[in-house]
């Protein structure tokens, strides 16, 4: 993401289906964001769903249930492409966060070279902990107001190399809306120091239009919709057209 020439385009995945992920990669989206925050989904199901994703071209992002860091080495090991850390408040929240997913001596993830990370103990060590190292995204979600502010420490963390900007939870923490002079200030300054760093920013939206206006005013990837919200939309739209015909 940091090196693509354009937005990358992606959305989250909640059903826990593979036919879905199928679908999203005909369809053409650059990445999956598997939701374990908002949705029912398992390891199991995280490691069907990236083998799919992955053998069909998309790239694989979890958000993982919550910052406890209990879910990040397992799904490492899965072979993800980069992780979601949700609400993040803090530095040490970062920092401790990053850490699990670094191999020593920048980190704490343990050698698990016999996964399917290291393709069953087939790839060799050193590629193994460059690829664990530098080629995985480790991004924090930052949904408070108090954490936007301190973006510039946040992304500062050794290791960070990804940020979220949670529009919907900053609306419910700061009591204003979307719209608000004061939110608009946040964001730039989210966005701004994310350029000076280099580290790709990321936002989720409901449509094309707002994801188009979000990658021109700097996003580097942005999560459209979901996979219930589409079919439900589509669902909605065929029986509202047939009744119109039929009625």
């Amino acid at each position: 993401m940091a090196s693509a020439d354009r937005c990358m385009v992606g959305t989250w995945v909640k059903i826990p289906a593979l036919e879905p992920i199928e679908i999203l990669a005909d369809a053409g989206f650059d990445f999956i964001v598997i939701d374990q925050e908002h949705a029912p989904l398992t390891l199991e199901f995280a490691y069907q769903a990236t083998v799919v994703a992955q053998g069909a071209g998309m790239s694989v992002l979890v958000r993982v249930p919550d910052r406890s860091g209990s879910h990040l080495q397992r799904l490492l090991d899965v072979g993800v492409d980069g992780i979601l850390v949700p609400r993040v408040t803090s530095v040490a929240e970062a920092g401790a966060a990053v850490r699990q997913m670094l191999f020593a001596p920048g980190g704490d993830r343990g050698l698990g070279t016999t996964s399917r990370a290291g393709r069953w103990g087939g790839t060799p060590r050193e590629e193994y902990l460059r690829f664990g190292n530098e080629e995985v995204m480790r991004a924090v979600q930052l949904e408070e107001r108090a954490a936007i502010e301190a973006v510039d420490e946040i992304l500062d963390v050794a290791g960070l190399n990804g940020v979220f900007l949670g529009m919907g939870d900053l609306q419910l923490s700061s009591g204003l809306p979307q719209s608000d002079p004061e939110i608009q200030k946040l964001v730039d300054r989210l966005l701004a120091a994310a350029q000076q760093r280099g580290v790709p920013a990321g936002t989720a939206v409901q449509t094309a239009a707002q994801a188009h206006a979000a990658a021109e005013r700097g996003f580097r990837y942005v999560m459209v919709s979901n996979d219930t919200s589409l079919l439900r939309s589509a669902a909605a739209s065929a029986v509202a057209d047939l009744r119109s015909r039929f009625a």
